[in-house]
């Protein structure tokens, strides 16, 4: 098997160009992003939501960022669920939620160490283009 990198670092580029389009003060969750995998891919995919009514431009940040993570594992052969989910629609974020965390312990680490490059590449971008 060959290394793939799968352009995590252009599409990082493009996620934080994206940001400074949303609002400056949106490339700030680009570190939360990086410190929040340890705690799994539901949490990570959850922030969105928590930001969707409060801060709009955030939450499009986050869920920009779990879109592309998404279909970067879908090149790799591992299909992460993507449901559209509101945040006023429990049933449908404890189904979401479900569905990650029925993904084999071999996909997760697959996916969480992926996940982690890609946000090391954001910081990295963050820094070059934060004003």
């Amino acid at each position: 098997m060959a290394w793939n990198s799968y352009g995590l670092d252009r599409e990082a580029q493009k996620l934080v160009l994206l940001a400074r389009t949303l609002d400056e003060s949106t490339l700030n969750q680009t570190y939360k992003m990086r410190t929040t995998i340890s705690y799994g891919l539901e949490r990570f995919w959850g922030e969105h939501l928590r930001l969707q009514k409060r801060e709009p431009a955030k939450s499009r940040y986050w869920k920009a960022t779990w879109d592309t993570f998404v279909r970067i594992m879908a090149l790799s052969g591992i299909n992460l669920p993507n449901d559209p989910v509101r945040v006023e629609d429990v049933q449908s974020i404890q189904l979401m939620s479900e569905k990650l965390w029925q993904i084999s312990l071999v996909d997760q680490q697959v996916a969480l160490s992926v996940l982690t490059q890609l946000c090391d590449c954001l910081v990295w971008w963050t820094q070059r283009y934060k004003p």
